[in-house]
């Protein structure tokens, strides 16, 4: 069964948004039955009934491996929908980093019928398009949701306390790293520079609000990056160096082989 609408889908089946295709969505997963392995950001998870998997990078998917009798519902969300839905919370700077290393939050009974409804209410809202306000009506049950999904991780990781403008910072920085710059630049100072703070400050800050420092976060997106072009055969070591700013093709190696712990040939094979 499919529930759709431009900005969100309510779906029950798995491989429906390819993690290939150009328009993204964000990707909101209640395990019903069953399991489901799977490769997200390099590391190996499972998911098991009464898990909430949220997933911001759909490209960061591999190896989807359901159990026969895996039951799901799933939210597609388009960014902006998300980001219009999203309440003023600085948690959501934490949720979004934290679920960049583990996107599961297992679920008490409780939570689980919580989360099952609103999955529920969206869906309906969505075939409700006779609504005189039918987009806030899903704006509202959207950040319903959100809020739910924050509450769910808050207890399941802890509370935290970031302050608005730290959260700024970080969102900041992170909304660069999505664009892409690190492809450019992976210079701590050049992200402190367009932020307006020290280099210091911003891997101050990262590293309160995340454990690691801003280097960390620019390297993790770009050997990220990187892996997902080696495994594109039809490009060359050295179009893959030139497509992120590397000065040789032997730098670009000695890159790969500290981050991935192999050399660019040992890994596309």
């Amino acid at each position: 069964m499919i529930v759709e609408q431009k900005d969100i889908i309510v779906t029950d089946t798995l491989g429906l948004i390819r993690t290939d295709i150009e328009v993204e969505y964000l990707a909101h997963l209640l395990c019903l039955g069953g399991n489901c392995r799977f490769t997200f950001n390099g590391k190996e998870f499972e998911l098991q009934p009464g898990d909430l998997s949220i997933v911001r990078r759909r490209s960061l998917i591999e190896k989807i491996r359901p159990s026969d009798d895996f039951r799901c519902k799933i939210i597609y969300a388009r960014p902006c929908f998300i980001e219009l839905s999203t309440p003023q919370s600085n948690y959501a700077t934490k949720g979004q980093l934290s679920l960049f290393n583990n996107p599961l939050v297992h679920l008490s009974p409780e939570q689980q019928i919580i989360c099952k409804r609103d999955f529920d209410i969206l869906e309906q809202r969505i075939h409700d398009t006779e609504h005189r306000f039918y987009r806030e009506t899903l704006i509202n049950a959207m950040q319903t949701a959100i809020l739910d999904f924050f509450d769910f991780h808050a207890r399941f990781y802890g509370e935290s306390d970031i302050s608005t403008q730290n959260a700024s910072i970080m969102n900041r920085f992170l909304s660069m790293l999505e664009e892409g710059v690190y492809r450019e630049h992976r210079e701590v100072s050049y992200y402190a520079d367009r932020l307006c703070v020290t280099s210091k400050y911003l891997s101050e800050v990262s590293k309160k609000i995340s454990g690691y420092a801003a280097n960390y976060w620019i390297n993790r997106y770009t050997i990220l990056d990187i892996s997902r072009q080696l495994r594109d055969k039809s490009l060359t070591f050295v179009q893959i160096s030139d497509m992120f700013g590397f000065s040789s093709p032997a730098y670009f190696s000695r890159y790969v082989q500290q981050y991935l712990g192999v050399k660019p040939s040992d890994y596309r094979e």
